[in-house]
């Protein structure tokens, strides 16, 4: 067996040799005396098979597996010669050539390894940046917008004309073409002037209108309205306002402090401006981290650090690409590119450079993961997904499941497993 191995770079190798058709026999005669001692034959008793009737009735199979361990070995030496732990391989090796003739088979086996990544000039790539700061006004803005959250409702005394930021207590029933349709009439129904939770126009025209009056509304159904059947339809609605409500006047002060830190003890209106202005703060940092901050640090990652890629992985995302693309694309469009490879070639190539940036990114989050320590399990991947599907109303474990079975948990393991090594990094960019 003739074997030549070259490290092409840091993260792919390839292995050619010469395999000569002795090699294969002598490959085929152990294999068919281990069979003769296990295999199960007609007329035979087990372990007593003569290796003549194995060869007959395995025929190929033997050759196969013969070419199989052949194979197995001329890797193994390979991986042996270049100093390649099995351990450091990622996927399986690719054999890119396999031609047999009467007397050897030539062959060529391509393999990729984990690039070795450099992550010693890290910290230098996090771009500076300034904790925002916190105003005593937003902390007061907050804090009554939280008490007129909390205010409830009250009828107003006053019969005047409503305006925006009143609640309309309404009756209202719906028509298009003279035919009232399901789902569009109530009673008392509790409607917050200017919150856009009915069709555009329809809380506008409520403005100016007085209560016991009765009103007739026109409006039309937006074209991306989730009812086929209203969907772009002219609507008529008769409405009759039965009362006016707003929110009851709330004193901001140690009491309300109370109400809104039941688990605190001692709460006192200081107390409620610190939590506040704390949950500011933070909101503003994870602004400022997801819309500016993570994206400029994950760019100057990919930029600055240099490795080499495993070409294969490359391929597979350039051909994941290829397919979202073709999903989008009309049959004469993929017919024209099944017909046309230099095209497809073509097209096949504009997704290189993104595919080369998107491995990178895994490859250096994946590598910094390792090295702050970060994961992800399963469990939280879930918990995230329950959160979300109960933020929308939706089943949680249905969600889940349907993620399951799409194939999405990796993917979104993953996102969570980057967000968190950019939060960590840009943290201590703070604390430094």
């Amino acid at each position: 067996m003739e074997i030549k191995s070259n490290k092409i770079n840091g993260a792919n190798a390839e292995i050619e040799a010469v395999i000569s058709m002795d090699e294969v026999k002598a490959n085929i005669e152990k294999i068919a005396k281990q069979l003769s001692k296990t295999a199960n034959v007609q007329g035979f008793r087990k372990g007593k098979v003569p290796v003549a009737i194995i060869k007959k009735q395995y025929g190929e199979k033997l050759v196969e597996d013969a070419e199989a361990e052949a194979l197995r070995e001329v890797l193994a030496k390979g991986l042996d010669e270049l100093a390649i732990a099995n351990e450091s391989l990622i996927g399986e090796p690719n054999i890119s050539k396999f031609d047999k003739s009467d007397d050897k088979i030539e062959v060529a086996i391509k393999v990729a390894m984990r690039p070795q990544i450099d992550l010693d000039n890290v910290k230098s790539l996090v771009p500076e940046f300034t904790k925002p700061e916190v105003t005593d006004e937003e902390v007061e803005k907050r804090i009554k917008e939280i008490a007129e959250n909390q205010a409830p409702l009250v009828d107003i005394k006053r019969n005047r004309k409503m305006k925006e930021g009143d609640t309309a207590v309404i009756d209202f029933e719906g028509f298009v073409d003279g035919d009232a349709f399901e789902g569009g009439s109530a009673k008392d129904f509790e409607l917050l002037l200017g919150s856009g939770q009915f069709i555009p126009g329809f809380e506008d025209q409520l403005v100016g209108v007085k209560r016991d009056e009765e009103v007739t509304i026109n409006v039309t159904f937006p074209q991306s309205y989730g009812s086929d059947a209203l969907a772009g339809k002219d609507a008529e609605f008769k409405v009759k306002v039965n009362g006016i409500k707003v929110k009851d006047d709330v004193v901001i002060d140690d009491e309300l402090a109370k109400k809104l830190l039941p688990g605190e003890e001692d709460a006192t209106l200081e107390k409620l401006k610190e939590e506040v202005k704390k949950a500011i703060a933070q909101e503003k940092l994870a602004k400022l981290y997801n819309e500016d901050l993570k994206p400029k640090l994950l760019e100057a990652l990919v930029e600055k650090i240099e490795f080499d890629l495993p070409e294969f992985v490359v391929e597979q995302e350039i051909d994941m690409a290829l397919n979202k693309k073709a999903s989008d694309m009309s049959e004469d469009e993929i017919k024209e590119l099944r017909e046309n490879a230099d095209k497809l070639k073509e097209l096949r190539e504009t997704f290189r450079d993104d595919a080369i940036k998107s491995v990178k990114a895994t490859f250096i989050i994946d590598a910094l993961a390792q090295d702050l320590g970060i994961k992800v399990e399963e469990q939280e991947v879930m918990q995230t997904i329950y959160y979300e599907a109960m933020q929308m109303g939706q089943d949680p474990q249905k969600a889940y499941e349907q993620y399951k079975e799409a194939g999405y948990l990796p993917a979104i393991q993953m996102s969570m497993v980057e967000d968190r090594v950019l939060t960590t990094l840009l943290n201590e960019k703070i604390e430094a």
